[in-house]
This record gives C-alpha cells, structure tokens and sequence, in this order.
C-alpha cells in the first residue's frame, strides 16, 4: 500500500527480506508485520536478525524502522530490535574484557 522510496528495495515476502539481509548490505530497514492478505509474519524478520546478530559479532546492525498499524506485532518487534542491540552490546564488552 506504500509507496517505495526512491533508492530503497523493496521486498514483499519474510523470505525475500532475509535473503536480502544475507548480502549485508541493508543500511536501513522499514519492517511493517502485515504483508498482505494472510501474511502475517513481518515478525520474523527482527527473529531472524536477532539470532544473526547472536551468532555473529561482525554482522551489522541495519537502522530498523517498524511501522504497522498491528499493536501487538509493533510491541513484539519493538522488544525484539531493542534485544538485538542488548546482545550487541553484551558482545562488545565481552569482547572488550577478554583484551
């Protein structure tokens, strides 16, 4: 229903989303968790890159974006991208205390 913005790609599947997110490249990241008529899973982007980001301390962190009019998702997503930048965090002192 949105427009996309000039020199954003976009993705119209969780499935897409993660494949594009696998070529490191994403800066910035517009999640909304209703994708269209029975797909509601947009959820399972900030899953994913909450276990990427667990996984591997050299995996960038995008700028993420959640706009969804779904409450319960938004605060779910909300939680989860406030998580993947705790695990970050925890990462680089660990890191650092083992110097």
């Amino acid at each position: 229903m949105r427009e996309t913005p000039v020199g954003w790609h976009r993705t119209y599947t969780v499935e897409e989303t993660i494949t594009f997110l696998g070529t490191r490249q994403v800066e910035e990241l517009s999640l909304d968790n209703d994708l269209g008529e029975g797909f509601l899973e947009g959820y399972k982007v900030v899953d994913f890159l909450e276990e990427a980001v667990y996984n591997d301390i050299t995996y960038l962190i995008p700028v993420i974006t959640i706009h969804s009019s779904n409450a319960a998702r938004v605060e779910y997503m909300e939680q989860a991208v406030a998580n993947i930048h705790r695990i970050r965090e925890q990462q680089l002192k660990d890191t650092n205390a083992s110097r």
